[in-house]
C-alpha cells in the first residue's frame, strides 16, 4: 500500500511538471519521448506513462504515429476537470481567454446568485456574509485577499443548491485567480469591487432573486469593462 501511494505521488508530480513545462512552452509543440522525460524527471517509465496516460484522459494530449505525442490546445482540454482548470489557469492570460472567463461568469454566476436567495439555507447566507466581510476588509496584494474574494462567489454557487453549477465552482474560482489581479490593481478599483460585492450580499439577504441576479451581472460587468480597458479587448456583447 505504501509503495502504491508513493507512485500516485510521484505521477501527480510529474504531471504538474510537465503541465508546467507545457503552459510555459518548453517543449514546442511535441513531447520529447518518453524515456527522456522519464530522465528528465528521474523517475520509472512505468510512472512517466501514467502520467502521460492521465493527460491524455484530460484530451491534453494526443499520440500520433510516427509523429509522437502532440500537446493538444488549451482550448481542448477537459475544463470541467478540476485539476485541468488550476493547470489552465497557470498559463498567461490572452484577450480571447478573458473574453470567455467572464462569459462563462455572466452564464452562471447571475443565475447562482438569484437561487441562493430564492432557496438559499439560513446557514448559506451567513457563510456568504461572513465571506464578503472578510473581503471587505483586506485590500488587494495582501495576504487573503484573493482567497477571500473566492470564498466568497464560491458560497454563493453552493448556496444556489444546484449540484452543475457546484461543478463549476473551481472555473469560477480559476477565472478570479486571473481576473481579480488584473482588475484591482488600479487606484479606486477595490472600492468600486466592495460596493459591487455589498449588493450582492444584500439583494441575497433580503431574499430577492431578481435583485440578487441583476447585482451578480453588474458586478462581472464591472471587471469586463476593467479587463477590456487593460487589454485593448472589448467586454463580452449580452443578449
Amino acid at each position: 500500500m505504501e509503495h502504491a501511494n508513493k507512485d500516485r505521488s510521484l505521477v501527480s508530480k510529474v504531471m504538474d511538471g510537465l503541465v508546467s513545462g507545457i503552459v510555459e512552452e518548453k517543449y514546442g509543440a511535441i513531447l520529447p519521448p518518453q524515456d527522456v522525460l522519464s530522465k528528465e524527471f528521474d523517475v520509472s517509465r512505468t510512472v512517466m506513462r501514467e502520467a502521460l496516460s492521465m493527460l491524455l484522459a484530460r484530451d491534453m494530449l494526443d499520440v500520433r504515429p510516427k509523429i509522437g505525442t502532440r500537446i493538444r490546445p488549451m482550448s481542448d482540454w477537459r475544463m470541467i476537470d478540476e485539476d485541468v482548470v488550476n493547470w489552465r489557469f497557470r498559463a498567461k492570460p490572452d484577450p480571447m481567454f478573458l473574453r470567455d472567463v467572464i462569459e462563462f461568469r455572466i452564464l452562471i454566476e447571475p443565475r447562482a446568485s438569484a437561487q441562493a436567495a430564492a432557496r438559499g439555507s439560513a446557514a448559506d447566507v451567513a457563510a456568504i456574509r461572513e465571506a464578503f466581510e472578510a473581503f471587505r476588509v483586506i485590500p488587494p496584494g495582501e495576504p487573503g485577499y484573493q482567497e477571500a474574494d473566492e470564498l466568497f462567489h464560491t458560497r454563493i454557487v453552493i448556496a444556489s443548491g444546484n449540484q452543475f453549477f457546484k461543478q463549476m465552482a473551481a472555473i469560477i474560482r480559476g477565472a478570479l485567480s486571473t481576473v481579480t489581479p488584473i482588475v484591482h490593481d488600479r487606484s479606486g478599483v477595490w472600492e468600486g469591487a466592495i460596493a459591487s460585492h455589498q449588493r450582492v450580499v444584500e439583494a441575497i439577504e433580503r431574499r430577492d432573486p431578481k435583485e440578487a441576479e441583476l447585482a451578480s451581472l453588474a458586478m462581472i460587468d464591472y471587471s469586463a469593462e476593467e479587463v477590456g480597458g487593460r487589454f485593448s479587448a472589448e467586454p463580452p456583447a449580452r443578449v
